[in-house]
């Protein structure tokens, strides 16, 4: 089994949901609220443990009443949570509206997770010693990610970065990266290249490689993933058609089913067609944790669609 450490964000998720977003200034009734666990970081290592990693997770949360919760809710999805830190103050919160098409805008209030300094977890990351692969986001501090960066270098782990929420890096950092998977908005960040058309995601990715990243992904969600490698080959992948109720955390249970894969002997696209396969269950779901499907729900679907 990969052993996979996820280094990064837990949050609680409040999930409004709604027929259509407001507008500046304008008030809409609420279908209805829920509270689950979500956070880039925890969507991720939940995601890689059902879909059959040995998954621990270095976070924090707050000293509030939410705190207990989060942690009991990570742990019941099967991830090692003994390096989650309690910090002063609240736990993340992510303000979630949800419309009829699925479709979400996400307010993020870091708390706990902007705490996360690089001499807290600096003792912690001895469990590089028996990491495969590390999974990181940005919804902790930058200074943190890059302090983990260059210490999973010197043990030769695999970095998969999910630069989410979108922001620039530097030629120097996408170097020490095995992996990027981002979405349309986070490779123009990074790239200045709109990736509205397949010539310009295709000019996209080829940037990102320039720049010397060894591999990317970019999800572009119902037009599905494009892969790229050091060789300039692009492999499309298209999505699989389904009805959407709760896109929240399909990326991250795309990158958490890619992840399980590092060792597998299953081709590129083989590899993709499962992590799409694991998005695709995800937003027919509603909620962030509690939508991600098992490595058996993934490969069922699997066999529905392609009879493999």
């Amino acid at each position: 089994m990969l052993n996979i450490l996820v280094v990064g964000s837990i949050n609680m998720d409040i999930i409004n949901r709604v027929h259509e977003f407001p507008e500046a200034g304008e008030t809409v009734k609420g279908l209805g609220a829920e509270y689950l666990c979500g956070g880039k970081g925890s969507n991720q290592a939940i995601a890689a443990s059902l879909a059959g990693g040995n998954v621990t997770m270095i976070g924090s949360v707050g000293q509030d009443s939410f705190a207990n919760q989060l942690l009991a809710t990570v742990q019941g999805y099967g991830v090692n949570t003994s390096l989650v830190m309690s910090k002063e103050g609240f736990s993340g919160l992510a303000f979630i509206n949800v419309n009829d098409k699925g479709e979400n805008t996400i307010i993020l209030s870091e708390g706990a997770n902007g705490k996360m300094n690089p001499d807290d977890i600096r003792s912690s990351l001895s469990i590089l010693e028996q990491t495969d692969l590390l999974l990181l986001q940005n919804e902790i501090p930058w200074e943190t990610n890059e302090m983990v960066i260059e210490e999973a270098r010197r043990k030769g782990v695999f970095i998969i970065l999910n630069p989410a929420p979108a922001t620039s890096i530097s030629d120097e950092l996408l170097q020490k990266i095995d992996l990027l998977i981002l979405n349309e908005t986070e490779i123009e960040t990074i790239t200045g290249i709109s990736a509205g058309s397949a010539e310009q995601a295709e000019e996209a990715l080829r940037c990102l490689i320039h720049k010397g990243s060894r591999e990317v992904i970019l999800t572009l969600g119902e037009k599905g993933t494009s892969y790229m490698n050091t060789s300039l080959v692009k492999i499309d992948v298209p999505a699989f058609q389904v009805n959407a109720v709760d896109t929240t955390a399909a990326g991250d249970t795309f990158i958490g089913a890619w992840a399980t894969l590092l060792r597998s002997p299953l081709s590129t696209e083989e590899k993709l067609r499962f992590a799409s396969a694991a998005a695709a269950i995800a937003v027919t779901r509603k909620g962030a944790a509690n939508s991600i499907p098992t490595r058996g729900e993934i490969e069922q679907f699997l066999r529905e669609r392609h009879g493999s």
